[in-house]
C-alpha cells in the first residue's frame, strides 16, 4: 500500500472508530468557588510623572516607588494577619496588586472586606480559580485507529493488566529504539547479523509498536501490553528486493534464540517464516521446556503454516480465518494496523506478522497476572477468532466485567 493511501486509511480508521473508542469529554460541573486562601489587595498608583531631559515616561517600577508600596503592603499584612508574598504593578489599571495569603481559618471574602476599608486599598478580592471547558486531551491520537482498541477492549484489558516488567523477546530485523512511543520500552538491544546494521528497520520496529508500545505519552498508538519490557534481538536484514523485506539466516536466529532463553525472556515473538529447521527446532523444544511462551506468524500458503508456527507447542497467529483453517492458528488483529516505524514515524501495516505481536501482546498480558508461567492457552470464538477478555479471565476473575461473552470457547495447543 502507498504511503498516501495509508493515510487516506487512516483519516477513515480514525473516523470510524473514533465516536466508540474516545468518550466525549464532560464539561465542567458548576461548583462552588474552591478556596486558595490568598486575597489580591489593589493599591492606588501614583500617576506617571515628567522627567526632564527624556519623553514622558511613567514611574510605576521606579524602585523608591515600589518600596514604598511594599511598606504599606506589609503594614496591611500586620494588621490583617497576613502573609504578604509578591506584588505586580498594573499600570494600565493604575493599581499594584498585592497578594497575601491567609494563615489562619478566616474566609477570603471576609479578609477581603476587612482590608479593603483603609483608603490606601483601591479594592481587595478572593483570589479565584478558573476552569478550561475544552475537556481532556486524547492521550494517544492513533488509539482509536488500532483494530484491537474494539476487538480486544484494549483500554479495559489494561485496567487488568498492562504486562509490567514481562520479559518479551523480539527475534527480527532492527528495532527503533529512540522513537517517542519506544522510549524506554526496548530492555536491552543485540545484533546477531554479520556486517554493519542500519540505525533501524521497519519490520522489527512496527513489530515492537504493536507489542510495547508507551501509553498515555500524547503521541501515536498504545501497545497490546505498554509495561512489557522489550528484547531487541536483530536476526533479520532488510533487504529492498524481498517482497517481505526482511530475511534471516538460521544462524542468526539460533544466535538469537539461545540469547532469549539464557536472557530469562517470557515470551518469544517470531514473525518470520520458512522451512524446518533441526537446530532452531531445538532450541525451541528448550525455550518450551523452560516455560517460555513462543508466538509464531504462520504463512498461509505453507503446509501448516510453515516453521515455526507448526513446530509442536509454538502459537500460531494469522489474521484471517482462512489462514487459520489451513494451519490451525489463531485469529488476531493484523489488518491495517497502525503502528510505529524508524525515524519517530508510524504507518498502516498487514499481514500475519503483525498478528503474532497482538498474541505476543496478550500473552504478556497473561504471564502478568498469571501464577502459571508456562500456561499457553487462549479463549477463541468461532473460526478460531480470540476473546482477549475472556483469555485475561482465566488468570483474573475481575476481568469478568469487562468480557463480552458470547460463543467462546478453551483451546490449547
Amino acid at each position: 500500500m502507498r504511503l498516501g493511501a495509508w493515510a487516506g486509511a487512516l483519516v477513515l480508521s480514525l473516523a470510524a472508530f473514533g465516536t466508540a473508542v474516545a468518550a466525549p469529554p464532560k464539561p465542567t460541573p458548576t461548583v462552588a468557588a474552591e478556596s486558595t486562601r490568598k486575597v489580591l489587595v489593589l493599591l492606588r498608583l501614583p500617576p506617571a510623572h515628567y522627567r526632564g531631559g527624556s519623553d514622558y515616561s511613567d514611574a510605576y517600577g521606579d524602585e523608591l516607588g515600589r518600596s514604598a508600596r511594599r511598606r504599606i503592603g506589609a503594614q496591611l499584612a500586620r494588621a490583617e494577619g497576613l502573609k504578604l508574598e509578591t506584588d505586580w504593578a498594573i499600570p494600565l489599571l493604575g493599581v499594584d496588586c498585592l497578594v497575601m495569603a491567609i494563615p489562619d481559618g478566616r474566609s477570603e471574602a471576609e479578609v477581603a472586606a476587612s482590608i479593603a476599608r483603609d483608603k490606601r486599598v483601591a479594592w481587595a478580592q478572593p483570589m479565584k480559580l478558573f476552569h478550561a471547558q475544552g475537556g481532556a486531551a486524547q492521550p494517544d491520537p492513533l488509539l482509536a485507529a488500532q483494530p484491537a482498541a474494539q476487538a480486544w477492549r484494549l483500554l479495559e484489558l489494561h485496567e487488568i493488566a498492562t504486562g509490567e516488567n514481562v520479559r518479551v523477546a523480539v527475534i527480527d530485523s532492527g528495532i527503533d529504539a529512540g522513537h517517542p512511543d519506544l522510549t524506554g520500552q526496548v530492555r536491552v538491544q543485540r545484533d546477531f547479523v554479520a556486517g554493519r546494521a542500519p540505525p533501524a528497520e521497519r519490520h522489527g520496529t512496527a513489530v515492537a509498536g504493536i507489542i510495547a508500545a508507551r501509553a498515555d505519552n500524547g503521541v501515536g498508538i498504545v501497545g497490546v501490553a505498554p509495561g512489557a519490557r522489550l528484547l531487541g534481538l536483530r536476526a533479520c536484514s532488510e533487504r529492498p528486493a524481498q517482497p517481505s523485506g526482511a530475511v534471516c539466516d538460521s544462524l542468526s536466529l539460533a544466535k538469537a534464540l539461545e540469547f532469549a532463553i539464557t536472557n530469562k525472556a517470557q515470551v518469544v515473538n517470531l514473525s518470520w517464516t520458512g522451512p524446518p529447521d533441526i537446530l532452531l527446532g531445538r532450541l525451541l523444544d528448550v525455550a518450551l521446556s523452560r516455560g517460555i511462551t513462543v508466538v509464531g506468524a504462520s504463512n498461509d500458503a505453507l503446509a501448516r503454516g510453515g516453521f515455526p508456527a507448526s513446530h509442536p507447542g509454538v502459537i500460531a497467529a494469522a489474521q484471517t480465518q482462512a489462514g487459520a483453517r489451513a494451519s490451525g492458528a489463531y485469529v488476531a488483529p493484523g489488518r491495517d494496523v497502525p503502528t510505529t516505524q524508524p525515524g519517530g514515524r508510524w504507518a498502516l501495516v498487514s499481514g500475519n506478522s503483525y498478528s503474532a505481536a497482538h498474541i505476543s501482546g496478550l500473552l504478556a498480558l497473561a504471564r502478568q497476572r498469571s501464577a502459571r508461567p508456562g500456561a499457553r492457552v487462549l479463549v477463541v470464538r468461532a473460526g478460531r477468532t480470540i476473546d482477549a477478555c475472556a483469555t485475561l479471565l482465566q488468570t483474573d476473575p475481575a476481568c469478568r466485567s469487562c468480557c463480552a461473552g458470547g460463543a467462546a470457547r478453551t483451546a490449547a495447543r
